[in-house]
């Protein structure tokens, strides 16, 4: 979000002060009477407000403003302050503002009269090893010109008596996505009333805004709490308005309602909350001059099981507030776990006490009791054994994972959480480091939490970081178990595992980190890359992933610079910008800056350390971007800036480390190679299709039989029903439609719904429609058919080619086609619908039946009446000759079944049948009549001809 501090002056709390609201009302009449300082800064004002000036010596702020544009994520903030002095002589004037740390400045201007000063970001110089050692004398605070997430930024200058001063800030920040939606944040702290105040964002999201919301105004106190009590409407003066893809926000108080939410002129954090529209495919890839961004937050995924060991610090300084709130918090995460979920309970100081000893226990009532009242009977004692507590935690759920038969893609993690730093067993920061990374290796996350001034920060980012996790750093007069809450909230319900993004590795280069442990809901998984082939008109996406027992292929190619669609030319809000509007290769430079500063940050090379810096530095100048590696400079001597100061990039708040760490060793297989994913789709003329129309094969007697159903809409037809021998079954609904004109039907039918039901090895479930795939083998997944994806499992897979067909594989024995029939421009009698497509049947039993599973086994016979009156069996060398003869008969099962020849198109038109047509919804041709293939619902199995069961 967009952040804004201005010098501040409050009314100094005295005896006899005037009511301040009435004294805000006499400044707001005041000030837009004469606004206007340039011509008149020596305007008269009453008797009231002179002597509030006299108690004030700092310049008085005139106007506080704040514009900021975001698109597809990545903000351009631009924060214009105008300082006034009306005394009899110079004053300074201190401009201060609070902005996110995962936020890069990217311009300074600061005017004074009529000169002009520019801001020039240049590269620091590196500090002698005599330097860093006085600089370490001093135990580093985690306080030190930051907030919990934010750092200061301040810049002062003495303006000459009757004159102004304009100070102009611009940032830039890529959004981070938590619990399902985006937060951007404006600290609107002027610290006194303004008379011009107002902050206005714009929003553009390609994808489609929804759920934008504006909650009260949030203190420092509240930080992280993501709620307020209480009232939940917007801040006063605030208007919120937006159509699909565009939003407007502004928030504009006047000097009456600035008083009455906070005398002194802190107002707090606007921030405003947004999410976009998404679905389960490869993501929102958007592609502009040459570079590309990948934003992948899949929905409609159930959660993996997870393995989680909480390690709580229970030591002396722990005692009071800190311990009652991290109890109060853990009573609730608790009480989240799923049934499927394994945990345990460690509690340190100078003694390690593990709850279970050797073992991680289910997610049982009796469990959840008995962990409750452990963690209530702790009490705080002794030192911090920080080492101990991780080594212990870490062998606990190692030895888990190795002696137990876990499920392969469950998530495996450690949450720690101290308050101080360590003083007790191994204390030095480097070994800690260290032996964590040995004694996890790679195997499992590690997430770590802070509370207080007193924690070692440095040592618990560093730690997260290096071992795939994330840290979060609470203040001590925060509310600790909301905040706690939350942060279990954001990594308490993992989605996939092991994802990987590839693209042709010919066709990128420089693509950020594209390989991630995992995928929290709510969350996000950002990639930025360089194109290589611009001229090229698409470009080719995979994502792999791991949910809970299924192997996920998601693919598409995608529009390589669609006119217009990404361009954001005349977009409001981002003409005084700069950045030449490429807010796309402005955020790959920014997620490349962040990597290189994470990986500085994990390295014990001195040498990769300082070739990372050089490479942060060199980017971070070509961007004009403020960094830990680069200082911003003022071209006029006599002014002091300082701009953000950050040794380490911590992963709480760093844009894409955020989101999902990669394991630290883990490097990403190659790019994809073109022409790997083509693949042939095996069909046979085995089908139901069309209005529907029936074809069965038969290859050994080389000729086909066709027949229609005239259903009516709504009926559920038993196109194979193998239930009790191979467990599957294939059920398919129709949809109605109007008969064309002239026609002998009264109505159309069409399949709209192909359920699959397989009830071995274990049971599972298919429901398609032209729209979507929904898979069910107790873990619900939906999947849009206008995405090619392949999903598998232990004994299904499914694989979808967008919007032309779904191929289900069994059991590699069992294969259906499902093709999807769309219209762009439907005529009164079409709808869009599916076809039925039978490819391998080995794996279906002789005793299968349904319309069309009936025939899978069985040959049937063609007679010739008309020559031989016993029902003669015709050679297959007679065939061509019997094709003009109208009595040909079928011989099914000792049935004699008159046939005619006809020919039809199967699999979209592209194949062409000839056949033998069996008349009157294939009268004595199936077993009973159409009636006995009707099931009652998309699930009844009928585990017998004529009769209905439920899978």
């Amino acid at each position: 979000m967009i952040l804004w501090l201005c010098l501040c002056w409050g009314f100094s709390p005295s005896a006899g002060q005037p009511d301040s609201e009435l004294m805000a009302r006499y400044l707001e009449e005041q000030l837009l009477a004469d606004y206007s300082i340039v011509e008149q800064v020596a305007r008269r004002v009453p008797r009231q407000a002179k002597f509030l000036q006299r108690l004030e010596t700092r310049p008085r702020m005139s106007e506080f403003h704040v514009r900021s544009t975001i698109i597809s994520r990545y903000a351009f903030t631009t924060v214009s302050c105008t300082m006034v002095n009306s005394g009899s002589e110079a004053r300074e004037a201190v401009f201060e503002m609070q902005i996110p740390a995962a936020a890069f400045i990217s311009n300074f201007t600061m005017s004074i009269g009529n000169k002009t000063y520019y801001g020039e970001v240049t590269g620091k110089e590196k500090k002698n090893s005599t330097d860093d050692k006085e600089r370490h004398k001093k135990p580093p605070s985690p306080t030190e010109g930051r907030e919990n997430g934010y750092e200061t930024f301040k810049a002062s200058v003495f303006i000459p008596h009757k004159m102004q001063a304009r100070f102009i800030l611009h940032y830039e920040e890529l959004l981070q996505r938590r619990l399902g939606k985006y937060e951007y944040t404006v600290s609107v702290r002027p610290q006194q009333l303004v008379g011009r105040l107002r902050v206005e964002v714009n929003i553009l999201e390609s994808s489609g805004i929804v759920n934008l919301e504006v909650p009260p105004l949030r203190n420092s106190k509240q930080k992280g709490n993501g709620k307020a009590e209480g009232d939940v409407s917007p801040p006063p003066s605030t208007v919120i308005g937006h159509t699909k893809t565009l939003a407007k926000v502004t928030f504009n108080p006047s000097v009456v309602e600035q008083t009455k939410i906070a005398r002194n002129g802190i107002l707090g954090d606007f921030i405003i909350r947004y999410d976009v529209n998404r679905e389960l495919s490869v993501g929102d890839v958007q592609i502009l001059n040459g570079y590309f961004v990948h934003y992948f937050a899949p929905t409609d995924l159930p959660p993996l099981p997870k393995n989680v060991v909480f390690v709580l610090d229970s030591s002396a300084s722990m005692v009071g507030t800190k311990l009652k709130q991290t109890k109060e918090a853990l009573f609730t995460i608790l009480q989240d776990l799923r049934p499927e979920d394994h945990f345990n309970i460690i509690g340190f100081s100078n003694r390690i006490k593990v709850w279970q000893q050797d073992r991680l226990v289910p997610v049982t009532p009796n469990n959840i009791r008995d962990a409750k009242k452990y963690i209530h009977n702790m009490s705080p004692t002794g030192g911090t054994n920080i080492n101990g507590a991780l080594q212990t935690g870490a062998k606990l759920l190692n030895d888990y994972i190795a002696q137990n038969d876990i499920d392969a893609r469950s998530v495996s993690l450690i949450i720690f959480l101290t308050d101080g730093r360590p003083t007790v067993g191994e204390t030095l920061s480097s070994k800690i480091l260290s032996n964590t990374k040995d004694a996890i290796r790679d195997k499992f996350c590690l997430f770590t939490i802070g509370i207080g001034n007193d924690v070692d920060h440095k040592l618990l980012e560093r730690m997260a970081l290096e071992n795939c996790g994330m840290t979060r750093l609470f203040q001590e007069d925060e509310d600790a178990a909301s905040h706690l809450k939350g942060f279990y909230d954001e990594i308490g319900t993992p989605l996939l595992s092991d994802i990987r993004v590839d693209y042709p590795e010919d066709d990128v280069e420089q693509v950020t980190q594209n390989f991630f442990p995992n995928y929290f809901n709510g969350s996000e998984i950002i990639i930025a890359g360089k194109l290589i082939n611009r001229t090229s008109d698409k470009l080719h996406v995979e994502v792999t992933a791991s949910n809970s027992k299924k192997y996920i292929l998601l693919k598409t190619d995608v529009a390589i610079d669609l006119q217009g669609r990404n361009d954001i030319r005349g977009v409001p809000g981002l003409e005084d910008g700069k950045g030449d509007n490429n807010y796309i290769e402005r955020a790959w430079s920014y997620l490349t800056i962040k990597e290189l500063l994470n990986s500085r940050l994990k390295s014990d090379d001195s040498q990769e350390k300082d070739n990372l810096m050089e490479k942060a530095k060199s980017m971070a100048l070509a961007y004009n971007f403020v960094t830990p590696f680069t200082v911003l400079k003022m071209k006029e001597a006599g002014l002091h800036s300082e701009p953000p100061q950050e040794e380490f990039i911590s992963p709480s708040t760093d844009g894409i480390g955020e989101k999902v760490q990669s394991l630290q060793g883990h490097k990403a297989p190659p790019g994809i190679r073109r022409g790997q994913d083509k693949q042939r789709i095996k069909i046979s003329k085995t089908s139901a299709d069309g209005d529907p129309h029936f074809v069965i094969d038969f290859p050994s007697s080389k000729f086909s039989v066709c027949f229609n159903i005239d259903g009516d809409p709504g009926d559920i037809l038993r196109l194979v029903s193998d239930h009790r021998e191979s467990g599957v079954t294939v059920n398919g609904q129709l949809i109605g439609a109007p008969a064309p004109p002239n026609g002998h039907k009264k109505h159309r039918t069409y399949f709209s719904t192909i359920t699959i039901l397989s009830n071995k090895p274990e049971r599972s479930y298919l429901e398609i429609t032209p729209r979507r795939v929904i898979l069910d083998d107790g873990e619900r997944l939906v999947l849009s058919c206008g995405r090619s994806a392949v999903v598998r499992s232990r004994s299904l897979e499914v694989s979808i080619s967008a919007y032309s067909n779904i191929t289900v594989t069994i059991r590699d024995s069992i294969s259906f086609v499902i093709l999807i029939h769309h219209y762009k421009k439907p005529a009164p009698y079409q709808r869009n619908h599916l076809g039925f497509y039978i490819s391998n049947s080995k794996g279906l039993s002789s005793d299968s039946h349904g319309l069309l599973g009936q025939f899978l086994s069985h040959e049937v016979k063609l007679l010739q009446e008309s020559l031989n009156t016993s029902g003669q069996e015709v050679g297959q060398n007679q065939t061509e000759a019997l094709k003009a003869n109208p009595t040909n008969t079928l011989q099914v099962k000792g049935r004699l079944v008159p046939v005619v020849w006809k020919q039809r198109r199967i699999f979209n038109g592209q194949q062409e049948v000839d056949c033998w047509f069996a008349k009157n919804n294939a009268d004595k041709l199936i077993d009973g009549s159409y009636k006995d293939y009707l099931a009652s619902h998309p699930f009844d199995t009928g585990s017998r001809f004529g009769t209905a069961d439920s899978l």
